[in-house]
């Protein structure tokens, strides 16, 4: 049964991949490229099924396309395949990077937002005043903003593996960090829960920046407990070079902001990279924005009281 389900989703998506209507000698082929081996008879008898489930629909010898039910099956049968796909894809960008803390060179990993410059121009007092009140990934900038994985990555070249739980709104009063108010498992979705949160005008920065009170994206870590003193230093060096991050170290055993880590861990909550983009969605403007996005010489990253000016080059 499962091999079947295998072959029939791979059939949906070679019809999709065509583009068009495409015939069951062909099909044969799309299949044998994706590693997929069945002989255009075996092809024929799925399509019928398909055909029967009103997932396909045939266009006279041309072949086979889909249907809006048969799209709709393949996206949800292909976002079942991907969940977890986050995490992985946080562990390949923490292992992937190579900034050195020491020398202050190497690739960081950062977050990439599409935005026209006049736009930017318009409102670069809100993006600045975000990483003036330090609800940023830190104080550096590039076009681009600094993904706060950059933080699990640096611990890992100091031997010091991080859990990535889960990335949430925290609730901001009087300046300071109260609780978790919504949070996503990073492990079930496909997608960065802080873009989700941003779609969904779930934030308010505009609040955390005039006084203090608002909603602002975070992540949820867990690391060792006995390297707890080495990843304070961390933190204070990370800091002094404009890549600060971590709002609360807890204890041991102890809840950070509301959330208890697992045993021989503490937690610690890092702000997260979108931060300061995120606050044009609340000023009525879309952002396309994806976390994770790609790594980028640390050395191109500059402070963010400069950014104005490298705004004004692009107008």
């Amino acid at each position: 049964m499962e091999k079947i389900e295998r072959n029939r989703l791979a059939i949906l998506a070679a019809i999709q991949k065509a583009g068009g209507p495409v015939s069951s000698a062909r099909l044969v082929r799309l299949l044998a490229d994706a590693g997929v081996e069945l002989s255009e008879r075996t092809i024929r008898l799925y399509l019928g099924r398909l055909d029967a489930e009103g997932l396909t629909l045939r266009q006279g010898k041309r072949g086979r396309m889909l249907t809006e039910s048969g799209r709709a099956e393949l996206h949800a049968a292909q976002t079942i395949q991907r969940v977890g796909y986050l995490s992985a894809k946080i562990d390949q960008m923490t292992y992937a990077m190579d900034f050195d803390l020491a020398t202050r060179t190497g690739r960081v990993v950062v977050n990439t937002s599409l935005v026209h410059p006049q736009l930017l121009a318009d409102n670069l007092h809100w993006v600045c005043a975000v990483f003036a009140t330090g609800y940023a990934m830190g104080n550096r900038v590039a076009f681009c903003t600094v993904c706060s994985i950059t933080i699990n990555g640096v611990l890992l070249k100091h031997g010091i593996p991080t859990i990535s739980r889960f990335g949430g709104l925290v609730e901001l009063r009087q300046g300071r960090p109260l609780r978790f108010v919504e949070m996503i498992d990073y492990d079930g979705t496909t997608v960065d829960p802080l873009e989700v949160f941003i779609r969904g005008g779930m934030t308010n920065y505009t609040g955390a920046v005039r006084d203090g009170n608002g909603l602002i994206g975070a992540g949820f870590r867990e690391m060792p407990e006995a390297a707890r003193d080495l990843i304070v230093e961390l933190a204070q060096r990370l800091q002094a070079i404009g890549l600060g991050a971590l709002m609360e170290i807890g204890l041991p055993g102890h809840p950070v902001l509301g959330v208890a880590p697992s045993a021989g861990r503490f937690g610690a909550v890092v702000i997260g990279g979108l931060n300061p983009i995120a606050i044009l969605e609340e000023r009525g403007h879309r952002v396309f924005s994806r976390a994770l996005s790609g790594l980028l010489d640390y050395c191109r990253l500059i402070p963010a009281d400069e950014l104005p000016g490298a705004v004004q080059r692009f107008l």
